[in-house]
This record gives C-alpha cells, structure tokens and sequence, in this order.
C-alpha cells in the first residue's frame, strides 16, 4: 500500500488536491504483485507567475521511482507525473522481473503487463549504448576547487577525491544554478 506525505509550498493542500493526487498516483499499485509498503513523497510549489511544480518521490526496496513537473494548471501536472512514473515502471519492470527470475526466485516484484499496455521489448536493453569512455586520475582537492575545476571545464558535474576524508565525491551543477555535492561512502 503507498501511503502518502504531501506538502504544499505557497499552497495550501486542499483536499480535492490531496484526493487527486492519491487517485492518480495510486494506480500506480496495479504494477506491482504485491503492493509495496511505500510512502509517496510528493512536493508542490506555486510560483508568483501561477504555475505549479509538483514532485513525486516513491522509494521502493528494488528501485527509486521519482518524477518532476511544472505547469500552470497543477492538476494536469499531476497527469504529467502520474504518466512519467508509469513510464519508469514499465521500463524497469521487464528489467526486475528478469533479473528475479534468473536469481530463482519464484515471484516476480511487478506484476504482468495490464491490458492496453504492451509488453515492453525484452532487448530494451539494447538501447543503452555506451558512445564514448574516458579515463582519469582522481586528484585529491576540496569541494570548492571541484567547482572551480567543473567551471573551468564547461562541465555539469565533476568527480574527485575529497582531500579529508579520501573518498570519491561528486560536484554537480543544480537547475537553479547553485551547486550540490555528492559523498560517496562504502556500506
């Protein structure tokens, strides 16, 4: 069952909203052969120009399902979520499923494919092509020079090695043209 957290930004969630939205996110459990215990994160922000940006996070055990949208009418960007998450699940449930099966496991996460819906292509994976390989050293530096250096190069991310901790970290240039940092650690 996906519960669901929803908060509102220069909005007050009524509950026609809240209802919508757990409607039309919520047909995302026929997807799966046993619903999840999942907690829909979803995020919803009203600007001054009255457009909307609403975002959806679902983190399930097998994969993250998240989505993005911002339009000027709230509830057809709800639509546009709902359609982008569907999307995600059908494009990695041929991916789980087989990856179960050949691990022997009797059941599959995702259920088969609803009506309407045709299977998606077993050689999809066949469309991820690698075009291009780099290889380079990791110079040890701090997060404001992994900026520098990703400015430098034009670049929307850059990789190093954290000069404190000596672990890989990541620099990357957010929409709002600020930057995040990514630490990586070994679990």
């Amino acid at each position: 069952m996906i519960r669901f957290e929803i908060h509102g930004e220069n909005i007050t969630v009524t509950d026609p909203i809240r209802n919508y939205i757990e409607d039309k996110v919520g047909k995302l459990e026929r997807y799966f052969t046993n619903v999840p215990e999942a907690i829909a994160h979803v995020k919803i922000k009203t600007y001054q120009d009255s457009s909307s940006k609403v975002e959806v996070t679902i983190p399930l055990k097998e994969v993250t399902l998240r989505a993005e949208e911002k339009h000027d009418d709230l509830y057809a960007g709800i639509d546009l979520i709902t359609n982008k998450l569907e999307r995600q699940v059908r494009k990695y449930k041929t991916k789980v499923n087989r990856k179960y099966r050949d691990k022997g496991r009797e059941k599959d996460i995702f259920a088969t494919t609803e009506p309407g819906y045709p299977e998606e292509n077993e050689e999809s994976d066949s469309e991820i092509e690698i075009i291009r390989s780099k290889q380079f050293a990791l110079k040890p530096m701090d997060s404001e020079e992994a900026v520098l250096q990703m400015n430098l190069l034009g670049h929307d991310f850059y990789i190093f090695t954290d000069a404190e901790t000596d672990g890989t970290s990541i620099v990357y240039k957010r929409k709002d043209g600020k930057y995040g940092l990514i630490e990586t650690s070994i679990q």
